[in-house]
């Protein structure tokens, strides 16, 4: 069943939207929880907003992924197209609804926040970074190459999952497994973006976050099409054939 460009944007944005309020929710809520002040033990921590970054887009995937083609992320789009999967005339649409989706979520997620007595968000937002807005400390290097590899690896993933040689109805699982991958292995660096639009929804409420912005739209784009260039090369596949409508 084809969809009209609207309808597929507002399954874009409701995605983006979960994504970025689901993820970022996680760690600006839960990743930690103190009482006066003191860690109580029971936030979730890093590996439970990596799960909570890969539920997002499984569920979303399943929910709306038949109507957009499940992509809520800028590079996604970006690569999809590259690698010839997705028509370049929508990518302006699809992006500018990803972002707008994002900013709303960051939005409501300060709205919330600011309801606690001594919230701060300038001093942390579940925003990227590199050198000291890096979690690790992590260079710009470091941080431009981590989140090409693996935005990179989280588009082979995409393609090779939604392959009409992949087994039917796993799609969404493989994807949201691999942005929780994603996450463990890159919490640390640069607070794991591979997604322009989730970096650009925190990114104006925390200090200094703004100004590295441009890092994480470059290296996740730069990777997303490496990877949507290369996929057809390594797999054998005649990408032109392969029509993803949704995964």
């Amino acid at each position: 069943m084809h969809h009209s460009l609207v309808h597929r944007l507002g399954a874009e944005f409701l995605g983006t939207f979960w994504l970025v309020f689901g993820g970022c929710g996680s760690a600006i809520f839960a990743a930690q929880h103190l009482v006066d002040g003191k860690d109580t033990g029971l936030g979730i921590g890093f590996v439970g907003v990596a799960l909570a970054f890969g539920l997002t887009v499984l569920t979303m995937a399943y929910a709306v992924g038949h109507v957009s083609g499940g992509h809520f992320n800028p590079a996604v789009t970006i690569g999809l197209a590259t690698g010839r999967r997705f028509e370049w005339k929508d990518v302006p649409a699809y992006v500018v609804t990803q972002v707008v989706a994002g900013l709303v979520a960051g939005g409501a997620l300060f709205v919330i926040a600011s309801g606690k007595e001594g919230f701060d968000a300038s001093a942390g937002f579940a925003a990227n970074g590199y050198g000291i807005h890096s979690p690790g400390g992590y260079s710009l290097a470091a941080v431009l190459i981590a989140e090409a590899i693996l935005t990179g690896f989280f588009l082979y993933v995409i393609l090779g999952a939604t392959d009409e040689r992949a087994p039917v109805g796993f799609a969404p699982i493989a994807i949201g497994l691999s942005l929780t991958l994603i996450h463990l292995i890159s919490i640390p660096i640069s607070n794991t973006s591979v997604n322009p639009a989730r970096s650009t929804a925190v990114a104006f409420f925390q200090d200094g976050a703004a100004g590295q912005l441009w890092a994480f739209w470059l290296a996740p784009i730069v990777g997303a099409a490496i990877a949507g260039a290369t996929y057809a090369v390594i797999t054998g596949v005649n990408r032109a054939e392969i029509d993803i409508e949704g995964v």
